[in-house]
Protein backbone atom coordinates (compact mmCIF):
# COMPACT_ATOMS: atom_id res chain seq x y z
CA UNK A 1 0.00 0.00 0.00
CA UNK A 2 1.79 3.36 -1.15
CA UNK A 3 1.99 6.52 1.49
CA UNK A 4 -1.46 7.90 -0.13
CA UNK A 5 -3.53 5.00 0.13
CA UNK A 6 -2.35 4.55 3.42
CA UNK A 7 -3.26 8.34 4.26
CA UNK A 8 -6.42 7.93 2.60
CA UNK A 9 -7.47 4.96 4.37
CA UNK A 10 -6.32 6.18 7.76
CA UNK A 11 -8.58 9.21 6.92
CA UNK A 12 -11.40 6.98 5.83
CA UNK A 13 -11.35 5.08 9.46
CA UNK A 14 -11.39 8.20 11.46
CA UNK A 15 -14.71 9.69 9.55
CA UNK A 16 -15.85 6.51 10.25
CA UNK A 17 -15.19 6.78 13.85
CA UNK A 18 -16.21 10.26 13.74
CA UNK A 19 -19.81 9.73 12.62
CA UNK A 20 -19.75 6.56 14.54
CA UNK A 21 -19.50 8.73 17.81
CA UNK A 22 -21.59 11.52 16.91
CA UNK A 23 -24.47 8.69 16.05
CA UNK A 24 -23.86 7.71 19.63
CA UNK A 25 -23.56 10.79 21.09
CA UNK A 26 -27.02 11.76 18.87
CA UNK A 27 -28.96 8.76 19.84
CA UNK A 28 -28.08 8.79 23.81
CA UNK A 29 -28.76 12.66 23.77
CA UNK A 30 -32.17 11.90 22.19
CA UNK A 31 -32.67 9.62 25.00
CA UNK A 32 -32.00 12.17 27.66
CA UNK A 33 -34.67 14.64 25.73
CA UNK A 34 -37.11 12.12 25.07
CA UNK A 35 -37.35 11.91 28.88
CA UNK A 36 -37.76 15.67 29.50
CA UNK A 37 -39.93 16.20 26.25
CA UNK A 38 -40.97 13.68 23.97
CA UNK A 39 -41.55 16.20 21.06
CA UNK A 40 -38.26 18.12 20.94
CA UNK A 41 -35.99 16.49 18.72
CA UNK A 42 -31.74 16.15 18.68
CA UNK A 43 -32.38 18.29 15.29
CA UNK A 44 -34.44 21.43 17.57
CA UNK A 45 -31.94 21.04 20.63
CA UNK A 46 -28.88 21.10 18.27
CA UNK A 47 -30.23 24.65 17.28
CA UNK A 48 -31.26 26.12 20.53
CA UNK A 49 -27.63 25.05 21.65
CA UNK A 50 -25.91 26.80 18.87
CA UNK A 51 -28.00 29.87 19.26
CA UNK A 52 -27.22 30.00 22.72
CA UNK A 53 -23.18 30.29 21.97
CA UNK A 54 -24.20 32.34 18.59
CA UNK A 55 -27.48 33.94 19.47
CA UNK A 56 -28.85 36.66 16.77
CA UNK A 57 -27.95 34.74 13.98
CA UNK A 58 -28.97 33.99 10.63
CA UNK A 59 -30.89 30.86 9.29
CA UNK A 60 -28.12 30.48 6.26
CA UNK A 61 -25.72 30.25 9.31
CA UNK A 62 -27.50 27.94 10.88
CA UNK A 63 -28.25 26.02 8.06
CA UNK A 64 -24.10 25.78 7.38
CA UNK A 65 -23.18 24.99 11.33
CA UNK A 66 -25.92 22.07 10.81
CA UNK A 67 -25.21 20.75 7.97
CA UNK A 68 -29.04 20.80 6.75
CA UNK A 69 -30.24 22.43 3.51
CA UNK A 70 -32.22 25.45 3.77
CA UNK A 71 -35.93 24.20 3.58
CA UNK A 72 -35.02 21.78 6.63
CA UNK A 73 -33.71 24.78 8.61
CA UNK A 74 -36.76 26.76 7.61
CA UNK A 75 -39.25 23.73 9.39
CA UNK A 76 -37.18 23.62 12.20
CA UNK A 77 -36.98 27.05 12.92
CA UNK A 78 -41.06 27.23 12.22
CA UNK A 79 -41.46 24.57 14.76
CA UNK A 80 -39.27 26.34 17.19
CA UNK A 81 -41.22 29.12 16.42
CA UNK A 82 -44.52 27.95 16.50
CA UNK A 83 -43.19 26.72 20.74
CA UNK A 84 -42.12 30.16 21.48
CA UNK A 85 -38.34 28.82 21.98
CA UNK A 86 -36.63 31.32 19.41
CA UNK A 87 -38.43 34.31 17.23
CA UNK A 88 -37.00 36.02 14.46
CA UNK A 89 -36.14 39.14 14.41
CA UNK A 90 -35.40 41.62 11.01
CA UNK A 91 -32.00 43.07 10.47
CA UNK A 92 -31.75 46.52 11.52
CA UNK A 93 -29.17 47.00 8.21
CA UNK A 94 -31.89 44.73 6.03
CA UNK A 95 -34.76 43.57 6.83
CA UNK A 96 -35.19 40.92 4.33
CA UNK A 97 -32.69 38.97 6.47
CA UNK A 98 -33.97 37.92 9.59
CA UNK A 99 -31.85 36.87 12.53
CA UNK A 100 -32.83 34.37 15.13
CA UNK A 101 -33.50 34.46 18.84
CA UNK A 102 -33.29 32.45 21.75
CA UNK A 103 -36.90 33.33 23.69
CA UNK A 104 -36.98 32.85 27.73
CA UNK A 105 -38.62 29.63 27.22
CA UNK A 106 -35.25 28.53 24.71
CA UNK A 107 -33.24 29.39 26.98
CA UNK A 108 -34.52 27.59 30.26
CA UNK A 109 -34.45 24.71 27.77
CA UNK A 110 -31.07 24.62 27.12
CA UNK A 111 -29.79 25.72 30.66
CA UNK A 112 -31.91 22.08 31.49
CA UNK A 113 -30.53 20.20 29.10
CA UNK A 114 -27.13 21.35 28.25
CA UNK A 115 -25.44 19.79 31.24
CA UNK A 116 -26.92 16.17 30.44
CA UNK A 117 -24.99 17.36 26.63
CA UNK A 118 -21.42 18.16 28.54
CA UNK A 119 -21.58 15.12 30.86
CA UNK A 120 -22.40 13.21 27.86
CA UNK A 121 -19.29 14.88 26.13
CA UNK A 122 -17.22 14.36 29.56
CA UNK A 123 -18.36 10.42 29.74
CA UNK A 124 -16.85 10.22 25.83
CA UNK A 125 -14.08 11.93 26.14
CA UNK A 126 -13.10 9.15 29.45
CA UNK A 127 -9.56 9.09 30.43
CA UNK A 128 -8.63 11.74 27.38
CA UNK A 129 -6.47 14.54 28.61
CA UNK A 130 -7.33 18.37 26.87
CA UNK A 131 -4.23 18.16 25.05
CA UNK A 132 -5.07 15.17 22.84
CA UNK A 133 -8.93 16.71 22.43
CA UNK A 134 -7.02 19.56 21.51
CA UNK A 135 -4.79 18.14 19.02
CA UNK A 136 -7.59 16.11 17.16
CA UNK A 137 -9.83 19.15 17.40
CA UNK A 138 -7.18 20.76 15.42
CA UNK A 139 -6.59 17.70 12.91
CA UNK A 140 -10.20 17.64 11.93
CA UNK A 141 -10.17 21.09 11.85
CA UNK A 142 -7.55 21.08 9.31
CA UNK A 143 -8.95 18.40 7.34
CA UNK A 144 -12.47 19.98 7.18
CA UNK A 145 -10.45 23.71 5.87
CA UNK A 146 -8.08 20.90 2.82
CA UNK A 147 -11.94 20.10 1.75
CA UNK A 148 -12.92 23.46 1.23
CA UNK A 149 -10.08 24.01 -1.09
CA UNK A 150 -10.29 23.76 -4.70
CA UNK A 151 -8.25 21.50 -6.48
CA UNK A 152 -9.15 17.64 -6.54
CA UNK A 153 -10.58 16.06 -9.84
CA UNK A 154 -12.85 14.58 -7.59
CA UNK A 155 -14.59 18.07 -6.26
CA UNK A 156 -17.50 17.15 -7.93
CA UNK A 157 -18.30 13.76 -6.26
Amino acid sequence: MSAKQNISELALELGLAMSEMKSRLRQKIQNSINEYDPDLSFELIEILGLLSRNNGINQQEIGNKVSKDKSSITYLINSLVKRDLVERIADKNDRRNKQIFLTQKGKQIVETVYPWVLDLYKKAAGTIDEEEINKALLLVKKMTANLEEPGSKHDSI
